[in-house]
């Protein structure tokens, strides 16, 4: 999709953490938006920052785990705007957290805003471009979905799952104008990882932590995915692409730099080991 400018996107998760910076790149790029968040805290502040490039926009505060929720997303955008060009899948949930202390309402939540809510979506705006001949799904996923990093195993599964579930879309719609691309940031400042790294009060470790990159980052790599239909970008302050194929040719080399030399297991350990201590003092 070269020219972005009089399409319409859909954009979960777009008041908070990375959405704050994709909402605008989006809109500079001429295209119309419908913002989606859970609680809708700032929403509004983001609906009316995107106008003023020109665009139109509304801002929808609904709760992704809800399936008629999820509908009326794409029934109000196509209602409002008649199609929808562009849908990406931003917001996400996560529990950093020995595994077996979650609760199953915890995993649950994780895997119906990070993985079933993707798929519903897209499956419900994909007849429409279809028919038209015309659009592309962006699904945001993370390098926890490569690494595997410990003390996060249902945001890293989901996550892991947005990158086959893009080639998979990518292998059926191959003619038909239709395609999908998955970004994949690795720590970002913004989110998540600006949240853990409060919680513990200090940044990540060792290369991670020297190779956090700026939310803008990601959402010029979401701009040129659709733009150039690439089917994965990495994003990280560093080139990645040879470390994570050694996780492909040996992955007890890969499991071994994760552990000892990223030290990845080692801070969610210690944000999970905060957590639990601030849940004691309450």
């Amino acid at each position: 999709m070269k020219n972005l400018r009089g399409q319409t996107a859909i954009l979960t998760g777009a008041s908070g953490g990375i959405g704050r910076h994709i909402a605008p790149a989006l809109a500079k790029a001429g295209m119309n938006l419908v913002l989606v968040a859970f609680p809708g805290i700032g929403l509004d502040e983001v609906c009316s920052a995107v106008t003023r490039e020109g665009i139109k926009a509304i801002a929808l505060d609904l709760d992704l785990r809800d399936p008629k929720q999820r509908q009326h997303m794409v029934s109000a955008a196509l209602k409002e705007f008649g199609q929808v060009d562009v849908l990406v899948n931003n917001a996400a949930v996560e529990f950093t957290a020995v595994y077996h202390e979650l609760s199953e309402q915890q995993i649950k939540d994780v895997l119906s805003v990070n993985l079933e809510a993707p798929m519903m979506l897209t499956k419900a705006v994909l007849p429409e471009m279809l028919r038209r001949g015309r659009g592309h799904i962006v699904n945001i996923s993370s390098f926890a979905g490569r690494l595997g990093p410990g003390f996060q195993e249902p945001y890293a599964a989901t996550k892991a799952a947005l990158t086959a579930f893009t080639y998979s879309l990518r292998g059926t719609y191959r003619r038909t104008g239709v395609s999908a691309s998955v970004v994949c940031p690795g720590f970002v400042e913004a989110g998540i990882y600006s949240r853990l790294k409060a919680q513990l009060g200090r940044p990540a470790p060792g290369l991670f932590g020297a190779s956090v990159c700026p939310p803008q980052r990601v959402a010029r790599a979401v701009l040129r995915v659709i733009e150039r239909d690439l089917p994965e970008v990495f994003v990280n302050k560093y080139p990645v692409r040879p470390a994570l194929a050694l996780y492909v040719l040996s992955p007890s080399l890969g499991a071994w730099i994760t552990d000892k030399i990223l030290g990845t297991h080692d801070f969610f350990q210690s944000v999970a080991e905060a957590q639990k201590r601030g849940r004691r003092k309450l």
